[in-house]
């Protein structure tokens, strides 16, 4: 197994069983996959594809029917892994009567982290996801969000060299979106390598290198994010300050050249991009009504 390959499955497959043994349903199908050193790799699919049983085969909380899965080039059931990998699970089961200064004390210790290390990451990750203000307050006052910036941080006490993230924008609002997003960039540019599971197709474009899309349990598409997103037959020409003649031109050349125009218009933004601009020029301009400039 390479060096640059944090993560590989070979033939990795999950059959869960009733009571009696018979085969009651088949989560995952023959899953070949690599992660590399310093990527965010998403697994993209509906709910019930197969992801989080991937994530927990990967994290050695299941046990394949058939295949392996190898992280850091050995089995996931190597429990020596788990020093150097964070996971958020979908649903964050914290202690609710915890600070989070306790929360992050807490898992910080069972890292056998030294007191001075620790109290020094736990200021570090509470100004990371921006619980300042809030750290001092115990987390069954949390909002969803709060919650799921506190988890975020449990799981990166120990310093991890592999994210598991399983639905990290879960229940967040479009702001609180888009700071996990921002995080999860941060986390990669420090050279962390990142798996992220979601159906949400937006957060996986936005953050992701390279993705695998799972339906029923099965490999459909594996590939770049930029390189699966391309349209190769057609070209996209973008242009500022064009005059009505300039626009006649091009169509007139493209005709002429035996294309077909499909469009030349004003490009649009994304809803979450208007969103947010809004939010936050109300908060610079508080008071301001929509629409007055």
């Amino acid at each position: 197994m390479s060096e640059e390959i944090i993560l590989q499955t070979r033939a990795l497959s999950k059959v869960y069983r009733d009571f009696w043994g018979r085969q009651k349903v088949r989560a995952l199908k023959g899953l070949d996959l690599e992660v590399r050193r310093g990527e965010v790799f998403g697994l993209l699919g509906p709910n019930g594809s197969g992801k989080t049983t991937t994530i927990k085969l990967l994290l050695g909380l299941l046990f394949p029917t058939e295949g392996e899965a190898l992280v850091f080039g050995k089995p996931a059931s190597d429990v020596a892994k788990n020093e150097r990998l964070g996971y958020l699970p979908e649903e964050s089961y914290l202690y609710r009567f915890l600070t989070a200064d306790e929360t992050l004390d807490f898992y910080g210790r069972l890292f056998d982290m030294p007191s001075d290390v620790r109290r020094q990451r736990i200021d570090e990750l509470i100004e990371m996801v921006g619980l300042q203000k809030a750290r001092k307050r115990q987390l069954q006052e949390y909002s969803k969000g709060m919650t799921r910036r506190i988890g975020l941080a449990q799981a990166l006490i120990n310093d991890p060299e592999l994210i598991m993230l399983d639905e990290p924008t879960s229940g967040l609002d479009p702001i609180g979106t888009r700071e996990m997003k921002d995080m999860i960039l941060r986390l990669k540019d420090e050279g962390k390598t990142i798996v992220m599971c979601s159906h949400l197709l937006a957060d996986v474009q936005d953050v992701c290198d390279r993705i695998a899309i799972l339906h029923q349990g099965e490999l459909k598409e594996l590939g770049r994010v930029d390189e699966l997103l391309k349209v190769a037959d057609v070209t996209q020409i973008r242009a500022k300050n064009l005059s009505v003649d300039c626009q006649r031109e091009l169509r007139d050349v493209i005709s002429r050249h035996h294309g077909e125009l499909v469009s030349l218009d004003n490009p649009t933004t994304t809803l979450e991009e208007l969103f947010l601009e809004i939010v936050r020029d109300s908060e610079a301009r508080p008071g301001r009504r929509a629409g007055v400039k």
